[in-house]
C-alpha cells in the first residue's frame, strides 16, 4: 500500500480585489503519495499555480486560502510564516519557473545551497558546503565543485534550474512541487529535465508536483494527472487512460492541439476563445463559451465533480462521445 504524504481538502484561495474578492481556486481535492508524480494541467489563469502557492505559504498579501493540506496530522493552510519554515525545505519544496528570480545573484551557488543545509539540517558551513557539491554532481552538473564556487549569472538556464533543483533536493524532501519547470528550456534541455524528475523521484522516494500548460511534457514523467479551469478541477485520472479517452471536452481540446511527432499529418485542433476571467466567470460551466458540445443546461448550472466506478473523475453534463470532427464543426 502506498503511503499518503499530502491530502488536499476543499482548498480555495480568495484575494481582495479592489472592493470585491476573487475565487482563484475553489473546493480543491486530491491525494498525493510517496513516489507519485502528479501532473496539473491548464492553460495560465486556471489557478493551479495559485493552489500550491497557498500550500506553501507563499501568497501575495491579498491572498487566503482556506480548506485544508495535510502534511501527516499537520495543516499547512493558516500556518505563519514561522511555522511554516520548519516545513519548507525539510518535508515540502518549491522551484518556479525563472531560477534568476529565486537564486540570489550576488551570492555564490554553494553559499545558497548550503545554508539550506545549515537552516534545516544543523550542518555546519564546512559540511554543508560538501553535500550540496555532491548533490550537484548527482543532478547532473558537470564539474560541481566549479560550478558551486560561481554566480547564478555565470550559469545557462539549464543548469540554473538544476540548481534549484539540487537545493530543493538536499533535505530529501517527501514533496517538490515543480512550477513551470521546463517552459524557459530548449527541448534537447527539457527533456534531459523530465527525465531527471523522473530518476530522481525514483531514487529518493519524492512526491512530485509537476504544474505545466502543456500536456506533451507530463505523458512520460506522470502517473497521474489533474486537468484545472476557471479555478477548479475538471477532471482526474491516471495519465494513460486521461491520454486515449479523455472524458472533458477541455481535456480534450488540450490534447487535440497538442503536436504528435508521430503523427507529422495529424491536423491541429485549437481551442477558441481565451481563458475566463476570474472576475467574471460565466454562468454554469466556465468552459461553457468555448464549449462545442454544451447544452441548456450547461449554461446555467455548474456541474459536480463526480468519480467513475473506475475512479475517473470529471465535472462534465455532457456524456456522449468525444471526437475532433465535432469539435471543430
Amino acid at each position: 500500500m502506498m503511503t499518503e504524504v499530502l491530502k488536499v481538502q476543499d482548498l480555495s484561495v480568495k484575494f481582495a480585489l479592489h472592493e470585491s474578492e476573487v475565487t482563484a481556486v475553489s473546493d480543491l481535492n486530491f491525494t498525493l503519495h510517496q513516489g507519485e508524480t502528479l501532473a496539473v494541467v491548464g492553460e495560465s489563469g486556471s489557478g493551479k499555480s495559485q493552489a500550491f502557492l497557498s500550500i506553501m505559504g507563499l501568497l501575495a498579501k491579498n491572498g487566503r486560502a482556506s480548506g485544508k493540506a495535510m502534511l501527516g496530522d499537520v495543516n499547512l493552510v493558516g500556518l505563519s510564516p514561522d511555522q511554516l519554515d520548519v516545513y519548507r525545505g525539510r518535508d515540502i519544496a518549491m522551484i518556479f519557473q525563472d531560477p534568476m528570480t529565486s537564486l540570489n545573484p550576488s551570492l555564490k551557488i554553494k553559499t545558497q545551497l548550503a545554508e539550506v543545509l545549515v537552516k534545516h539540517q544543523g550542518y555546519d558551513k564546512g559540511k554543508a558546503v560538501r553535500a550540496a557539491i555532491e548533490m550537484l554532481e548527482r543532478v547532473g552538473i558537470p564539474e560541481p565543485a566549479k560550478r558551486a564556487e560561481a554566480y547564478p549569472h555565470a550559469l545557462s538556464g539549464g543548469m540554473r534550474q538544476r540548481v534549484m533543483i539540487a537545493m530543493a533536493l538536499l533535505c530529501k524532501p517527501k514533496i517538490l512541487i515543480a512550477d513551470e519547470p521546463t517552459t524557459a528550456l530548449d527541448v534537447t534541455v527539457q527533456a534531459q529535465m523530465l527525465e531527471l524528475f523522473s530518476n530522481l523521484t525514483s531514487e529518493f522516494g519524492t512526491a512530485l508536483v509537476l504544474i505545466t500548460h502543456d500536456l506533451g511534457v507530463v505523458a512520460g514523467v506522470a502517473d497521474k494527472v489533474m486537468v484545472m479551469y476557471g479555478g477548479r478541477c475538471i477532471e482526474k485520472g491516471d495519465t494513460e487512460t486521461l491520454f486515449y479517452d479523455p472524458r472533458h471536452p477541455y481535456t480534450f481540446g488540450l490534447l487535440a492541439s497538442t503536436p504528435h511527432i508521430e503523427r507529422r499529418t495529424h491536423k491541429l485542433s485549437p481551442i477558441e476563445g481565451l481563458p475566463p476571467s476570474l472576475e467574471h466567470l460565466p454562468k454554469g460551466c466556465a468552459f461553457n463559451p468555448r464549449c462545442s458540445f454544451r447544452f441548456a443546461e450547461c449554461l446555467e448550472r455548474r456541474p459536480p465533480l463526480v468519480a467513475d466506478e473506475g475512479g475517473r473523475e470529471r465535472a462534465c453534463f455532457y456524456q456522449g462521445p468525444l471526437r475532433v470532427s465535432e469539435h471543430v464543426a
